[in-house]
């Protein structure tokens, strides 16, 4: 064994010990002993132990690690302090910006035991509550842990928009007259994108690589027949597809779809397409109606395509409120105050719903039920004192393990809806996950089940549960499924939203925003409801005011 392993494995052994308070004078040797076989000019593998004792700065009860570790491949103190540590606090330790004093405050503190967590704290602005943490910080560590995802190769719509459309821009700039559009992922709004793909009707590639090759969008630029490849600054790969333009809509059709839905479309045709003026032309000679590519995934909409019966999906002017957010009363940035005239000025939305967390949510500075009716009496004060806009009394109250909710029935009949969500004990199998929220879904005060899965995108799967009976309970108690769209989150997932709507189940799509920019995140809702194939009278938020203060009345009677 070379010595770099045997000192990381020391180094992990020291950042334990500090993450678990013990002696510091040890910690110190156990990292001081870390360094000074990393330096080491000769290998330590093979020495005896009386040799390894007489190293500078290891000595005697390190030496005896060091030979356990030789011999056996593991040290049993080290294997001790793993035993009773979660692995997601582990690798948190890997992350540049913080060491393990930081990290015990994230987990013991602010129940944080995951990267995936922490991201998403990052994002709420929940970091900067805790002691030794400030804005700063925070950006640092956000910054970190993107890195850290991306280089798996998967990214976040989220993450990628901005610099998709900047790519497509120089497109446009390089070929002017062109046709060229997004295909791929990216055009089907999939939550998660390995890869952009532009497909130009133009054969004319020498020019396109020439520019490309000198972008400062584009790096390690390449040509491979009519393909021309590299990636994005973040490390995204991208592939431009240059074809002749009278081919042009029959290689953005097969680059846009995925594979078993183009086949599904071409099976449906008896003579060949060669060169169709339109996509929808393809569609026609398939007898299908066109199919936006946000639903070109698989087979799921094809039926409803051949018989016209395609629902006309919703868009950002369907809404006309936002439910489910946070406010300065837990762990928002901004007053409610301050999220009203936002959504009523700059959204021009007629609604707000308030949800801060509930008294559970302790890390988040959860509601006791005295500063419930405290906020109860702002929310009344506004309501008088803002024209042409309502907002809503909501709570975020915690499913508890048992499925019940955290306040008493004379609390919860207080508010105007509640959005029930898990927060605790996230690790349970598919029985418990579904009777927990088949439990919380049939109390009479439940309006909205919040994020269903608990799921954090490329960092935490969700906890399981079975999707049909959930969502059937759903449609017995009158319960509308949340679209969290927080990108993160985009939870309940697009892939059972059809199920949902074919059941009668309304959702919602809910920002969860704790700040005023955190409104724009229904932008990704939006897509990711589209490719659900969710349409506005099956919305909750895209309802007026008047209607939905009945259908809260009417949930509440």
């Amino acid at each position: 064994m070379e010595n770099k392993p045997i000192a990381r494995t020391l180094r992990l052994l020291s950042q334990l010990m500090e993450l678990h308070e013990a002696n510091p004078f040890k910690i110190k040797s156990v990292a001081n002993a870390a360094f000074k076989l990393d330096k080491l000019p000769f290998p330590i593998a093979g020495k005896k132990l009386d040799e390894l004792e007489k190293i500078d700065g290891i000595g005697k009860s390190i030496a005896g690690k060091v030979a356990e570790l030789l011999k056996t491949g593991t040290m049993a103190e080290l294997q001790e302090m793993l035993d009773k540590t979660p692995a997601g606090v582990v690798e948190m330790m890997g992350i540049k910006g913080i060491g393990p004093k930081k990290v015990a405050i994230i987990w013991k503190e602010l129940g944080i035991e995951n990267t995936g967590e922490l991201f998403y704290a990052c994002n709420e602005n929940r970091l900067i509550e805790a002691k030794g943490f400030g804005l700063k910080t925070q950006e640092e560590i956000r910054k970190a842990i993107e890195f850290r995802m991306a280089s798996n190769g998967k990214f976040l719509f989220a993450q990628v928009e901005k610099e998709a459309n900047e790519l497509m821009d120089e497109v446009k700039a390089i070929f002017p007259d062109a046709l060229k559009h997004f295909a791929g992922e990216f055009r089907r709004l999939n939550e998660i994108i390995t890869e952009i793909v532009i497909v130009i009707g133009s054969l004319n590639q020498d020019v396109a690589y020439n520019a490309l090759a000198n972008s400062k969008i584009l790096c390690n630029v390449s040509k491979n027949k009519n393909h021309i490849q590299g990636e994005l600054q973040n490390g995204l790969l991208v592939d431009i597809v240059c074809v002749d333009k009278a081919d042009y809509y029959r290689e953005l059709f097969i680059n846009t779809g995925t594979d078993d839905h183009v086949q599904a479309v071409f099976d449906r045709i008896n003579t060949p397409v060669e060169q169709p003026e339109s996509e929808e032309m393809i569609y026609t000679k398939a007898g299908l109606a066109w199919m936006q590519p946000e639903l070109r995934e698989g087979t799921l909409f094809i039926e409803k395509a051949e018989k016209n019966e395609l629902p006309t999906l919703i868009n950002w002017h369907d809404l006309k409120g936002t439910l489910h957010n946070h406010s300065t009363w837990s762990d928002g940035v901004n007053s409610i105050e301050e999220m009203a005239l936002y959504c009523r000025d700059t959204l021009k939305l007629e609604y707000l719903g308030m949800c801060d967390h509930s008294k559970s949510a302790f890390y988040a500075k959860g509601l006791s039920i005295e500063r419930v009716l405290q906020q109860h009496e702002e929310i009344d004060a506004l309501n008088k004192k803002l024209d042409g806009f309502h907002i809503f009394k909501g709570i975020e109250s915690d499913i508890l393990y048992d499925g019940s909710l955290d306040y008493p029935e004379e609390i919860l009949k207080k508010f105007d809806f509640i959005v029930a969500s898990v927060h605790s004990i996230l690790k349970m199998d598919e029985e418990k996950a579904t009777s927990r929220l088949i439990t919380a879904i049939e109390n009479p005060y439940t309006t909205i089940l919040g994020h269903p899965t608990g799921r954090l995108l490329l960092s935490r799967g969700g906890y399981p549960i079975n999707y049909k009976k959930v969502i059937d309970a759903c449609a017995a108690n009158k319960v509308v499924i949340e679209i969290n769209a927080n990108p993160l989150r985009l939870d309940l997932d697009w892939r059972w939203h059809q199920y949902a709507l074919d059941k009668g189940v309304m959702l919602s799509i809910n920002p969860d925003a704790h700040r005023i920019e955190g409104f724009t995140d229904m932008h990704y809702g939006i897509l990711v409801a589209r490719k659900g194939g969710l349409y506005k009278e099956m919305c909750m938020n895209a309802m007026s005011l008047p209607e939905i203060t009945k259908a809260f009345a009417k949930k509440r009677g």
